[in-house]
């Protein structure tokens, strides 16, 4: 049996089975070994029949007659049917689409089963339960000191994530035919022996056989902290190739002008903190090396990190090209958003605009330039062609060009590209934010920006080629936002506090989790809050004297750009708006935002949220309207009234959910094994570290081939989807 051999070769496979495994991913061998198990069933709690009540999941030891297989009389589903007898009772067993577990038992026989108890006119029955054959007689279970020392004990039967046609139980047999097999046994390790014997780390065939049939617990755990550790290493290693990859390319060695750089910084209308001084000097420094700098700068929402970019692309557009006295190296800008470039694009013309510097703007909705001889007090810009843009881009003659993902088309072509700035940077692929970086033939210097709240040990191991720069202060005189957890009976409490709001001349944003009401098939949508109905039912019922506009991602670029202006301008007190507001839309004056549906968000989601009213120092609201039905719920959006910045809910979101979902999905593209790691920054600092002394050594991997050809084998897609 061959690693890469189709599962089809092996197992009797129907249409559904197919078709089950093809939709999670599994068509090889391989990928039926490395699909491990979501938990462990716990089978050392053994129970009496004549205890269990319906509803509860229970393990039960007895003997198993009555075997046969059969249609069901309705759907005509193959399906198998026992009865188990204990010393206390007697209850049925059926295993729906699994008859051939009829056919495996012997009757008479002493087993072991654990699944769920329902309740019928006929007793209670046992549907699909995991079932164990064992080699004693079904005696008093009281007698608990016979029972562990009789058998053989097992540390817990894994139970794999199921989908329609493919259950827990088939992957198991599955999985023990391939471990069985004698090619498999000598499957060949990849890791190198140093790191293995370095971290007391077990073999891959071992840890293959102990993550999916562990007979203790430290097996297990072992065989899971193996694979943890490789998941984290293996990106490690992928990040640093593609930096000393990066690095290895011409980049321009900038001078810092010290002096203009203060005067440029003096021009602001408010004193910079210590972390933005720190944050901008180190960049600084990295402009002054011999490589390409590769930076990551993190900063809460509101902590100014569009300042520090600023003021980093004037340092670099103070610099000549290479032998010339005139001209600009320039500076590429990417937004994530159309509504965020152009915010960016009319900061960038307030900071530099004494400057004289032309400042361009790029989006698939049009161009713009600044400065121009049209200019108005309301657009100091003009709107010019694709082509002229282009061309003054080619030249050199725009030295800052502020874009979306239009930044990275064949068509844009940079004279002199010495810095790139990716704004919100997990938005877009790896592949997209290296094209713009690369497609020069050089390497730019690279400084990357975002306000989504990473835990330290994630951001080190997604951005493993990157340096990581924090902002933690805020400015001075920012109050911190005074978030509500709001039920359905304090929703008028909570309108009356906004009114008194709107009185005092403040404006409020209410989010939707959907656009339009829901079809009628959409049931479990029909209670989610929706923009368009959302808004009117305000408009009439709650704030008739107010101004109520709506916006949304259905919505053209230009009209939304219409609706932030007028919002801007104060022409609407409130939006009713989806998410398409969660990044970079900064309205000083709106200081109160409602959340709908605010369970169904993640935390790091609701925390950009929250800061689209904390651009001012007046006292800010966020009202998180929840239907919080399970205690699990309620404590993550606690967090969100207790976390006094993004950083401490980002580590108390990863503690909340565990090692699976982060911010409301899986966003990072990690698997839960892998964000098990996540939580141990040892672990993450001991992978990081390892492979960035094997790149260093020898960066295309030549003296470890197996481990080379297993990196070539994973796909990193980590960013949101």
């Amino acid at each position: 049996m061959k690693l890469q051999d189709k599962l089809g070769n092996h197992f009797r496979l129907g249409t559904n089975e197919q078709t089950a495994l093809k939709r999670v991913g599994l068509e090889t061998v391989r990928d039926l070994l490395y699909y491990f198990p979501a938990r462990y069933g716990d089978i050392s709690n053994i129970r009496y029949i004549n205890t269990i009540t319906d509803g509860e999941h229970v393990t039960l030891l007895g003997t198993i007659s009555n075997l046969k297989t059969k249609k069901s009389f309705k759907s005509k589903i193959p399906m198998g049917e026992a009865l188990l007898t204990d010393l206390t009772g007697k209850i049925n067993i059926v295993w729906f689409h699994q008859p051939y577990l009829a056919k495996m038992m012997k009757a008479g026989s002493t087993v072991r089963v654990t699944g769920k108890v329902k309740a019928d006119a006929h007793g209670f029955t046992l549907t699909n339960p995991e079932i164990k054959e064992e080699d004693i007689l079904p005696i008093d279970l009281h007698d608990s000191l016979f029972v562990k020392e009789t058998t053989k004990e097992q540390y817990g039967y894994p139970i794999y994530r199921e989908t329609k046609g493919l259950t827990s139980k088939w992957i198991y047999h599955a999985i023990k035919k391939i471990l069985a097999d004698t090619e498999i046994k000598k499957i060949p390790e990849y890791l190198p022996k140093e790191i293995i014997q370095k971290y007391n780390l077990p073999s891959l065939y071992t840890s293959l056989v102990w993550i999916h049939m562990p007979e203790k617990k430290e097996h297990g755990e072992m065989a899971r902290k193996r694979f943890a550790f490789e998941e984290v290493f293996f990106i490690q290693l992928a990040r640093q190739r593609e930096r000393k990859e990066y690095e290895a390319l011409y980049s321009y060695k900038l001078k810092i002008p010290e002096t203009d750089i203060k005067d440029f910084i003096s021009r602001f209308p408010f004193t910079p903190t210590k972390a933005q001084h720190d944050a901008i000097e180190t960049i600084l420094n990295d402009l002054k090396g011999d490589k390409a700098m590769s930076r990551l700068v993190e900063g809460d929402v509101g902590s100014g990190k569009t300042f520090v970019a600023a003021t980093v692309a004037y340092a670099v557009i103070k610099n000549r090209p290479v032998g010339q006295s005139f001209g600009n190296i320039q500076v590429a800008y990417m937004a994530p958003t159309e509504v965020l470039a152009t915010q960016l694009f009319e900061s960038f013309i307030e900071y530099f605009k004494h400057t004289g510097i032309s400042i361009g703007l790029i989006t698939g909705s049009g161009c713009r330039k600044f400065p121009t001889k049209v200019a108005s007090a309301q657009e100091p810009w003009t709107t010019i062609s694709r082509a002229q843009l282009l061309k003054w881009v080619k030249n050199g003659e725009i030295p800052i060009l502020i874009g979306t993902h239009a930044l990275i088309s064949k068509s844009v072509d940079f004279e002199d590209l010495g810095l790139v700035i990716i704004d919100e940077q997990h938005r877009f692929g790896t592949n997209q934010r290296m094209k713009l970086a690369k497609k020069e033939g050089h390497a730019p210097h690279y400084l990357s920006m975002t306000a989504t709240p990473i835990p330290r040990t994630l951001a080190l191991t997604i951005y493993g080629d990157l340096d990581l720069s924090i902002i933690n202060e805020m400015p001075a005189g920012r109050k911190e936002v005074i978030t509500k957890i709001i039920t359905e009976n304090k929703r008028a409490d909570a309108y009356q506090a906004i009114k008194a709001e709107l009185k005092a001349g403040r404006q409020v944003y209410v989010i939707c989790p959907r656009i339009n009401e829901p079809d009628a098939e959409q049931e479990n949508s029909i209670n989610m809050k929706n923009v368009t109905t959302e808004a009117r039912r305000l408009k009439k019922e709650i704030f008739p004297e107010c101004e109520i506009d709506i916006m949304h991602s259905k919505m053209t670029p230009k009209k939304k750009e219409e609706v932030m202006e007028r919002f801007k301008n104060h022409e609407i007190d409130i939006l009713v708006a989806t998410s398409v507001v969660e990044v970079g839309v900064n309205v000083p004056n709106a200081t109160n935002i409602i959340i709908e549906g605010a369970e169904r968000f993640g935390l790091a989601q609701l925390h950009q949220l929250r800061g689209r009213v904390i651009r001012s120092n007046h006292q800010a609201y966020c009202y998180l309207f929840a239907d919080a039905k399970t205690e699990k719920t309620v404590d993550r959006l606690k967090a969100m009234t207790k976390a006094a910045n993004g950083f401490e809910l980002a580590e108390l979101d990863l503690a909340l959910r565990g090692a699976g979902l982060l911010g409301g999905d899986k966003q990072w593209g990690i698997t839960d094994l892998g964000m098990e790691a996540i939580k141990n920054i040892k672990m993450v600092e001991a992978a990081r570290t390892e492979a960035h002394t094997l790149i260093e050594q020898d960066s295309t991997l030549s003296d470890t081939p197996l481990l080379a050809k297993e990196l070539a084998t994973k796909q990193f897609t980590l960013h949101f989807e």
